[in-house]
């Protein structure tokens, strides 16, 4: 349920060795056997692909890869001081050093069993009607854990300075809804290993309730619930959400998700559920629940289905669904079987890693929180930003910032397709934008959370629980544009349309985004990219919907509308003609808005950087390579990438990023800038008679 927005090796000694490769712009990485006007990717990250084979424990290895390694290896640095440290302690190294000790016990886990699960086992399986299963899944919620609905904070799409409740739709176990409900041959093979999975999950659960030491009580009533035909149950239910839920190319249109409602017409809506029962039980302040407040559905048909299907699937498989997301979810805090039946499937099978990663590795993710989970990130980056990122970093990458934003309103005010009255709009959306860089401010106190040094269960509930309320009493009150959604460390950046603001944490400004030993040119094809590309998610087909304080408002004039579609859907023609893979072609409507911005982002950084190089006077090759070719180079290498067909399968239908060689392709296809640079002459693979641009 968070709201953050968005967004991740074999042995230790294997992440170390690639942590020790720092390169951002290399020459040893270009594969110079192919011609760059063929196929440019190839070109700029052949060698490198070839010299970085895919790790066993990864299903996916990219640039940004390198980087979070280089950085798990400094995290897990400071974690393990602050486990081991002798004497006094500060109370955050108390935190996260006895975290990262308990999730290390492996023997204390193995140890404790079952038992940090068994509580909740034997609540489900005490449910007997219909109103206790609705006061269960508030529990869910309240603890943070999936089940078939949620509550969480956002701020209102038509008033972005106060919070609202978003209610959004329930959990499911395969990756896509499009895999509960397609034939084809994936669809229909993931479905039945998914069954298998669950099966062999509860099995799992039962023969270790069988097993259990001597003596021990067993819980009333858990064993039907995990026998009687659980995989069938859970496939049932999922099924059902997976018919109402909203596909992904929907749910990209902001306009869709805005559904404002009173809790009253809730009521109405889905009167199978005592909805201010849940919300109160979910942690919402009390103060919210007057029927005639409002709140934000995003998905209006998925509450009708729901509300139908809670009337005719059986109650024993909604207990067996519940049973299913509470173990699926808490596997990594029991024993080692269930983590290993769940890397199986989730890992194996849907995305063909060969093997876990290190324990240290998720102990230092489920502790850091990188890549996004649950965690005391904010704890780890507090003291990663006093060792990694000073103050002169963050002026470098403000000025930086400034040129893309000066390069950007350059573009808004010079394209001839946009009308006068759009365009001071979108420049005043511009000037409003907001950016962080680093680190919060103002830190997150974590004081009220006990962490022990014997308890990775009880730890990780405790955790989720606090993060989870913690939202929850944002309902109602002022947005804290203050507030981080990542922690500082995290290699990754984000564009939030309803608080209008960029965000660059301290972890991914460093090589190969940013390096300052490097020249301007590799720096702006890199870093400058990269935060052209946040930049220009204010104005593609879903952020251009919000207004310059993050409220959903169509300020396009109709012909200006018109105009952008037009261009839109040439992008989105282009990149669905792309293949990942030979015959899976990426799904352009799904990755349109990423699409937008590498193209934007890509260009108003090449021209912020010929700005600032017009004021140097003539630049000499530098590596045999011109500024603007090491320019471009330097934007290919940001997506070097190897994977697991699987994982190319996968991501072409759920995620809304192309794959790094249509990152690069396919944008500097649309560039005339590029092909000058190179000589490629119109009509060889890199300089297509037809191109398309949006900014």
């Amino acid at each position: 349920m968070r709201w953050a927005l968005s967004v991740l090796l074999c042995i230790a000694s294997i992440a170390v060795a690639h942590a020790q490769s720092q390169e951002g712009f290399s020459l040893d990485y270009l594969d110079r056997s192919v011609d760059a006007c063929s196929d440019f990717y190839q070109f700029a990250c052949g060698n490198w692909r070839a010299t970085h084979p895919l790790p066993p424990d990864r299903s996916r290895y990219t640039r940004l890869d390198e980087l979070r390694d280089r950085n798990i290896v400094i995290v897990r640095a400071l974690l393990e001081e602050a486990a081991n440290k002798r004497g006094t302690r500060t109370p955050d190294q108390q935190k996260i050093g006895d975290a990262y000790a308990a999730c290390m016990d492996t023997d204390r886990i193995e140890a404790q069993g079952l038992r940090p699960i068994q509580p909740l086992l034997r609540t489900i399986a005490a449910v007997s009607n219909r109103e206790q299963l609705i006061r269960l899944a508030a529990r869910f919620t309240h603890d943070g854990l999936p089940s078939f609905i949620t509550v969480g904070p956002l701020p209102d799409p038509h008033d972005s300075t106060r919070f609202v409740a978003n209610i959004t739709q329930g959990g499911m176990g395969l990756p896509d809804r499009d895999l509960y409900l397609k034939d084809d041959e994936r669809s229909t093979m993931l479905r039945r290993e998914y069954v298998a999975h669950v099966q062999r999950m509860f099995e799992l659960l039962a023969g270790s309730e069988r097993t259990r030491p001597t003596g021990a009580t067993r819980p009333t009533g858990v064993g039907r619930v995990l026998l009687d035909a659980p995989a069938r149950r859970v496939m049932e239910v999922e099924t059902a959400i997976a018919r109402a839920t909203m596909d992904r190319v929907a749910m990209r249109d902001p306009r869709r998700r805005d559904n404002p409602a009173t809790i009253a017409q809730l009521a109405t809506l889905a009167p199978n559920i005592d909805w201010r029962g849940y919300l109160r039980d979910s942690g919402v302040p009390a103060n919210i629940l007057n029927p005639l407040n409002h709140l934000n559905l995003l998905h209006p048909d998925y509450l009708r289905q729901l509300n139908a299907a809670l009337e005719t699937i059986p109650l024993d498989s909604w207990k067996a669904y519940l049973t299913w997301r509470a173990l699926d979810a808490m596997a990594p805090l029991l024993p080692s079987s269930f983590e290993q039946e769940a890397f199986r499937f989730n890992g194996q099978i849907l995305s063909g890693q060969k093997e876990m990663r290190p324990r240290w590795m998720r102990c230092s993710d489920a502790v850091a929180g990188e890549p996004g989970a649950d965690a005391l990130g904010e704890l780890v980056g507090k003291i990663f930003i006093q060792q990694r990122f000073g103050a002169a970093a963050k002026a470098r990458m403000d000025e930086l910032i400034t040129a893309l934003r000066q390069s950007l309103r350059q573009t808004l005010t010079s394209v001839d397709w946009m009308s006068a009255e759009t365009r001071e709009r979108a420049l005043a959306k511009l000037e409003a934008l907001n950016r962080k860089i680093g680190g919060p401010d103002t830190w997150r106190d974590f004081s009220g959370v006990t962490i022990t040094r014997d308890d990775h269960a009880g730890n990780a509930r405790r955790i989720s629980i606090d993060d989870t309320q913690r939202q929850l009493r944002w309902i109602g009150r002022p947005v804290d544009r203050s507030l981080w959604l990542m922690a500082p460390h995290t290699v990754n950046a984000y564009y939030n349309a309803l608080l209008n603001e960029v965000t660059f944490p301290a972890g991914i400004l460093q090589p190969p985004i940013f390096d300052a030993s490097k020249d301007a040119a590799v720096n702006f094809g890199a870093a400058g990219a990269m935060i052209g590309h946040e930049m220009t998610h204010g104005f593609d087909d879903n952020g251009r919907r919000f207004d310059p304080g993050g409220n959903l408002m169509d300020w396009w004039t109709p012909r200006d509308d018109t105009a952008f579609r037009e261009r839109a859907s040439c992008v989105a023609s282009q990149y669905g003609n792309d293949e990942s893979i030979p015959g899976v072609k990426l799904n352009g409507n799904l990755t349109l808005g990423e699409n937008v911005a590498d193209n934007g982002g890509v260009r108003i950084a090449y021209s912020a950087l010929m700005d600032l190089l017009s004021t140097k006077g003539p630049q000499a090759p530098i590596g045999g390579f011109t500024a603007d070719q090491r320019f471009f180079v330097s934007y290919g290498q940001l997506w070097c990438e190897n994977a697991t067909d699987q994982d190319f399968r996968r991501r072409a239908q759920e995620d809304v990023h192309a794959s790094g060689r249509w990152r690069v392709n396919g944008a500097l296809q649309n560039m005339l800038e590029f092909r000058k640079a190179f000589g490629c002459k119109e009509g060889t693979p890199m300089a297509p008679a037809n191109v398309c641009r949006v900014w």
